[in-house]
């Protein structure tokens, strides 16, 4: 397999056309793609959600040709490449032969992608409304899950992702769920959480006078981190990649960060 082929069948999945109409629609910025091609066969590759040093270290310990990230490996212009600038990642992989592919806001919106498998992870089935819309693809949802008290919903929460790192404003019983893989918390998405009866809002790293807007509304909120938010989907989206290749396929997850 080549470094093209494997961007087609991450396409197949994830279309990355669904990246570009999203920039288009809502003025938005992305770099997915092939951001490093070392020109390689590839019989080996590794999935992790960041180009981290340990992601890195670990393609090599593997013999992978490359790593396919969610977070874009190249996001901001890169002016230049050193050992220890912003980019030492990637030079570390070239340095390597390793070659990147990065699926980001495709992966956030495709059917089945990171932002739909969050809510799968915090017990929805089907959304009852989308924040966001482009043609084949969709961000934020909200949904309605079992009646739950706002505590018993945070640890079966913290057991599905993986992560102790949980922090709850609130004390709703959870009927209706808000949620938005990564940075989702904004003016607009506690408006759209509000005006959809939603009584639960969750997603990652918000500025705090959002989250007093949202309790000012009168929202439970629940904070997961950013990685192990999107972690869930990325694992998911592994696995239906691994089931469409031959080549070797392994995960990486940071303990770290989740």
């Amino acid at each position: 397999m080549r470094s093209k082929e494997m961007y087609e069948l991450v396409d197949s999945i994830a279309p990355f056309s669904l990246s570009r109409a999203y920039c288009e629609q809502f003025e938005a910025y992305d770099n997915s793609g092939l951001l490093v091609d070392c020109g390689r066969e590839i019989k080996n590759a590794l999935f992790s959600l960041d180009l981290s040093a340990a992601a890195v270290a670990k393609a090599k310990e593997l013999g992978a040709e490359l790593i396919v990230t969610h977070h874009p490996a190249i996001y901001a212009p890169l002016k230049n490449l050193t050992p220890e600038g912003a980019g030492a990642n990637v030079l570390m992989a070239a340095r390597a032969g390793i070659s990147v592919l990065s699926a980001h806001l495709n992966l956030d919106m495709a059917a089945g992608g990171i932002d739909e498998s969050l809510m799968h992870g915090l017990g929805g089935r089907q959304a009852l409304a989308y924040y966001e819309q482009v043609e084949g693809g969709a961000y934020g949802r909200v949904f309605e899950v079992e009646e739950t008290p706002l505590k018993t919903y945070a640890a079966k929460i913290g057991k599905t992702f993986r992560t102790e790192r949980l922090t709850l404003y609130g004390e709703k019983p959870v009927r209706r769920v808000a949620s938005f893989c990564g940075a989702g918390m904004e003016e607009g998405s506690i408006a759209f959480a509000l005006k959809n009866g939603a009584d639960t809002f969750v997603s990652s790293d918000p500025k705090h006078h959002l989250v007093a807007m949202a309790a000012e509304g009168g929202l439970n909120v629940v904070l997961l981190t950013h990685y192990a938010a999107e972690n869930y989907g990325f694992e998911r989206f592994f696995e239906r990649v691994r089931e469409k290749t031959d080549i070797e396929c392994a995960f990486f997850a940071d303990a770290r960060l989740l």
